[in-house]
């Protein structure tokens, strides 16, 4: 059992992709399931799937890299932001940008996860989870 399981998943993605890996598979949970999908819609994974898998047929959520032609990923990093240990809440005129705009960071809001763009547009804060770019 891991005590930070958002940070557990996003070693586990960037480590498949530096390995060139085609999918990865981690334990189930909504969060990790919201974050994934927000991962797929920015375009960063090829597909997000839900599913039993194991002798002991427990809940998984299977990622499927992104890769370019020559074996690049579709992402150059990926980064927790806000930690058990400390924590980063941002309102929503101080959400930081990524790269000046070419990456992505992922806030847990009181209307749910959303990206950076998204928080900005409906004026939401909230804690800072991770950046992408």
């Amino acid at each position: 059992m891991t005590s930070d399981p958002i940070s557990d998943m996003l070693a586990r993605i960037r480590n498949a992709a530096l390995a060139r890996h085609e999918l990865t598979r981690l334990p189930a949970s909504n969060l990790k399931n919201k974050v994934a999908e927000l991962l797929k819609s920015e375009g960063y994974v090829s597909d997000v799937r839900e599913e039993e898998w194991g002798p002991e047929k427990h809940r998984t959520l299977t990622i499927v890299l992104k890769y370019n032609g020559d074996r690049e990923c579709a992402f150059q990093g990926i980064r927790r932001v806000s930690r058990p240990g400390r924590r980063v809440y941002v309102r929503h005129d101080q959400i930081p940008r990524v790269l000046s705009g070419l990456g992505v960071s992922i806030l847990s809001t009181s209307h749910g996860l959303m990206t950076d763009k998204e928080a900005r547009r409906r004026k939401v804060g909230g804690e800072l989870l991770c950046e992408v770019w």
